[in-house]
């Protein structure tokens, strides 16, 4: 399959907070970007991370296979940093090849569990 996507994206809301009401990995509180390469190369991505008072932090580098998809959650990224967790960010992602990038957060501090989705921006 031909390429399909950017090569930058950029994730202008970041939020990763540090409690839940479960317990249950799946429903602890988290961020994910859902990274699609449906090109036939693997794609190498550099991903940046900004904050408001610091320095950005980076970069973390993740590979997707070709005609695969990836649900990384920022909760997880530990190199050079993990993501603070309470504090606000923002994120870029920087691939060789062509993808498609999907925000994700799950908030699970109260029972009423609330749920975000948006497709990043993307620039050619």
């Amino acid at each position: 399959m031909e390429a399909l996507g950017h090569k930058r994206w950029a994730i202008a809301e970041g939020y990763i907070p540090s409690q839940s009401s479960f317990s249950d990995p799946a429903l602890i509180s988290h961020e994910t970007a859902c990274i699609l390469n449906v090109g036939n190369k693997t794609a190498h991505v550099a991903i940046t991370i900004f904050f408001e008072d610091r320095e950005p932090v980076g970069p973390y580098l993740v590979t997707v296979g070709p005609r695969r998809t990836l649900h990384l959650r920022f909760n997880d990224l530990e190199k050079p940093a993990p993501i603070p967790r309470d504090t606000a960010y923002s994120s870029v992602f920087e691939s060789d090849v062509p993808i498609i990038v999907q925000h994700t957060r799950l908030d699970s501090r109260r029972a009423e569990v609330s749920l975000l989705s948006t497709i990043a921006y993307a620039e050619a």
